[in-house]
C-alpha cells in the first residue's frame, strides 16, 4: 500500500492563499526543476557570488565601528607601539577594530580575503566565458554586465583598500591623485573637487567611504541580480557531449540536487576564506603606521588586481610627454593610468560584437566552444592574459630587482620589451597549440585512439592497433564539424556576391574589404572536420597506408 505525504493543513492553507493571488505554483515547480549542467568550471561564478555575500555581511559588521573621518586624534589604545602617535580618526578606528573589538581583526581579514577572492573568481569566470565563446548571441548583454561588475569590483576594492588611511593605502590614494592630474585641462579641477582642496585634503576618506558602502555596492548588487535573472531566463551554456544540443540541456535539476550542491559549496568557500583569514595575515596596517604626505616606503605592493596598473605606471617611458597651448600632457601617466585600462576593459566589452561582425555569425549559441576549436579567439585571449601578467609582474620590478640582484633599470627595460613581444609570442604559440590539438582530434575521430597494442603484419612490419573512442568522446569531437559549418556559412555571408559573380555592394567598400580579410584571417588555418566519419570497430593504423593494412589484417 502506498501513502502520500502532504504538507500540514496550516501550511497548505497559506500556500493556497498565496497561489490564489499570485499563481506561483506552476511557475515555482517549473523553476525548481530547471536543469544546470554539471561541470566544475560553472562553479567559478558561484565562488564570486558567495564571496560577494561574505563581503556584504562582514562589511556591515565593520561599518558599526569604523569612523570615516580624517580629523586628527592621538591614539590611546591597546596597541602599545602606536600609543601617543597622532593619526586620523579613520586609522585609529581601524586599530580599535583590530585590537579592541572582539573578533574584529578576524572579520577585517575575512573581508579583505573575500575581496581578493571575489575579484580573482570574476577574472577566472570571465576567462572561462571568453575562451568557450559563451558570450555569443544571445548572451552579449550578460557579458557586458559581467565586464561592468569586474570594473566596479576593482574600483570597490581600491576604495576599500584606501579607507584605513595607513601608509600603503595613502600611497595608493596619492597615485590615484596623480592619475587624475594627468587629465589635460580638467585634471586639477577633478582632484580639487574629490579631495576637497590640496592633497590630502579633509574629504577624501569620507567620500570614498560613501562610495564604498553605498553607491558601488548598490550598483554591484543590482548588476549581479540582473546577471542571474538573465542567466535564469536564457538558461546556462553547456559543453558538447552526448545528448546535448542547442535546444536540450543535460544536467542536475535545481531542486534538490543543485540546491544542495550549491549550499554545500557556499560553506566550503566560506570555510576556505575563514581559514586563510585565520592563518595567513594580510594588510597588517598596524605595522606600517598612519599615512603622512611626507612619508614613503619601498617594497609595498597594492592588492593583486591593481598590480597591472602599478606595473604600467612604472615601466611606461616619460619621454613622450608634451605641452599644447601651455597645458602639460603627461603621457607617461595618462596612458598607463587611464588609456591602457580603458583599452583592456573596452576591448573586453567590444569583443562579442567585433567577433560577430568579423565572422558574420549571428546564430544563437547554447553549446560552448572548446577553446581549441576557435584558435584565433583563444590566441587573442592568451595574448591579453600575457599582457596583463607582464604588467602585473612589472608592478613588482623593485622586488624582483632586489631579490635577484638585477639592476632596476634593466628590469624596467626588460618589461618594456616584454609588454610588446610577450603578447605576440603568446598569440602565435597559443594558435599553433590549438591547431595541433585540432589535428590530433581529427586523427582520433577518424582512426580511434592509440591502444598501446603492437601487431606484426605478414610483411614483418610492426604497427599499433587503434581502438574505437567512447561515444561521449565521439560526440565531443564531432562538435567541431558543427563549428566548421557555421564558419563556412559565415564566411559565405561575408563574401556574398550577386548571381552574376559581381561583389555585393556591402563588400565593395573599404569596410567590406576589411571585414572579408579579417574573416579569412580568422578561419583560414582551421583544420576542417567536414566529411570526417567516426570509425567503428578495432583496426590497425599506420599512417597513410592504414587502409591497406586494415585489409591485410582482416584477411590474415
Amino acid at each position: 500500500m502506498s501513502t502520500t505525504t502532504q504538507a500540514p493543513k496550516a501550511l497548505r492553507g497559506v500556500g493556497n492563499w498565496i497561489d490564489d493571488r499570485f499563481h506561483l505554483a506552476k511557475t515555482g515547480e517549473k523553476n525548481l526543476r530547471k536543469v544546470f549542467p554539471n561541470h566544475w568550471s560553472f562553479m567559478l561564478g558561484e565562488i564570486a557570488l558567495y564571496s560577494f555575500i561574505i563581503l556584504l555581511v562582514t562589511g556591515v559588521f565593520l561599518t558599526l565601528w569604523f569612523n570615516p573621518s580624517m580629523a586628527h586624534t592621538t591614539y590611546e589604545g591597546s596597541y602599545q607601539r602606536l600609543n601617543g602617535v597622532e593619526m586620523s580618526e579613520a586609522y585609529a578606528s581601524t586599530l580599535r577594530i583590530d585590537f579592541d573589538v572582539r573578533g574584529g581583526f578576524l572579520v577585517r581579514q575575512i573581508h579583505h580575503w573575500a575581496a581578493l577572492i571575489f575579484v580573482a573568481s570574476l577574472v577566472v569566470h570571465m576567462l572561462r566565458v571568453f575562451f568557450t565563446g559563451a558570450f555569443r548571441k544571445p548572451r552579449e548583454i550578460n557579458w557586458l554586465i559581467g565586464v561592468g561588475i569586474f570594473t566596479l569590483a576593482m574600483l570597490e576594492g581600491l576604495f576599500g583598500y584606501s579607507l584605513p588611511d595607513d601608509l600603503p593605502s595613502g600611497m595608493g590614494v596619492r597615485i590615484l591623485q596623480g592619475v587624475m592630474l594627468s587629465l589635460p585641462v580638467i585634471g586639477t579641477y577633478v582632484s580639487m573637487f574629490l579631495f576637497g582642496g590640496e592633497f590630502p585634503g579633509e574629504d577624501i576618506i569620507p567620500r570614498l567611504y560613501m562610495l564604498h558602502i553605498l553607491l558601488i555596492p548598490g550598483i554591484l548588487l543590482a548588476l549581479i541580480v540582473a546577471h542571474f535573472m538573465i542567466l535564469w531566463h536564457q538558461k546556462h551554456t553547456q559543453y558538447p557531449g552526448t545528448g546535448r544540443s542547442e535546444k536540450k540541456v543535460v544536467g542536475t535539476p535545481m531542486f534538490p540536487g543543485f540546491a544542495i550542491k550549491a549550499g554545500g559549496f557556499f560553506f566550503f568557500v566560506f570555510a576556505v576564506i575563514v581559514a586563510l583569514s585565520a592563518f595567513v595575515q594580510i594588510n597588517p596596517i598596524h605595522l606600517f603606521g598612519p599615512f603622512t604626505p611626507t612619508a614613503i616606503t619601498s617594497g609595498l605592493q597594492p592588492d593583486w588586481y591593481m598590480g597591472f596598473m602599478e606595473g604600467s605606471l612604472r615601466i611606461f617611458p616619460n619621454w613622450l610627454d608634451f605641452q599644447i597651448f601651455g597645458y602639460a600632457v603627461p603621457i607617461g601617466v595618462l596612458v598607463p593610468g587611464l588609456v591602457i585600462p580603458g583599452l583592456i576593459f573596452g576591448g573586453l566589452a567590444a569583443w562579442p560584437f567585433l567577433e560577430q561582425w568579423i565572422t558574420g555569425d549571428k546564430r544563437a549559441h547554447n553549446v560552448a566552444d572548446r577553446p581549441r576549436n576557435a584558435p584565433v579567439r583563444t590566441a587573442v585571449g592568451v595574448a591579453g592574459v600575457v599582457f596583463y601578467g607582464i604588467l602585473w609582474l612589472a608592478g613588482a620590478n623593485d622586488i624582483l630587482s632586489h631579490t635577484f640582484s638585477i639592476s632596476l633599470y634593466w628590469t624596467t627595460y626588460f618589461f618594456r620589451v616584454a609588454a610588446i613581444a610577450g603578447p605576440i609570442i603568446g598569440f602565435i604559440v597559443a594558435k599553433r597549440i590549438c591547431l595541433g590539438l585540432q589535428r590530433r582530434d581529427r586523427e582520433t575521430l577518424e582512426h580511434g585512439y592509440e591502444s598501446g597494442t603492437i601487431q606484426q603484419l605478414p610483411s614483418g612490419e610492426f604497427i599499433e592497433v587503434h581502438k574505437e573512442s567512447s561515444q561521449e568522446t565521439v560526440h565531443v569531437l564531432e562538435s567541431k564539424a558543427a563549428v566548421d559549418r557555421i564558419d563556412d556559412e559565415a564566411i559565405a555571408s561575408v563574401e556574398e556576391s550577386e548571381s552574376d559573380g559581381v561583389e555585393a555592394p556591402a563588400a565593395r567598400g573599404l569596410k567590406g574589404k576589411l571585414r572579408a580579410k579579417l574573416a579569412h584571417w580568422y578561419t583560414k588555418d582551421n583544420v576542417s572536420f567536414e566529411g570526417v566519419e567516426a570509425h567503428t570497430g578495432h583496426h590497425l593504423h599506420h599512417g597513410a597506408g592504414h587502409e591497406e593494412h586494415e585489409e591485410m589484417a582482416g584477411s590474415h
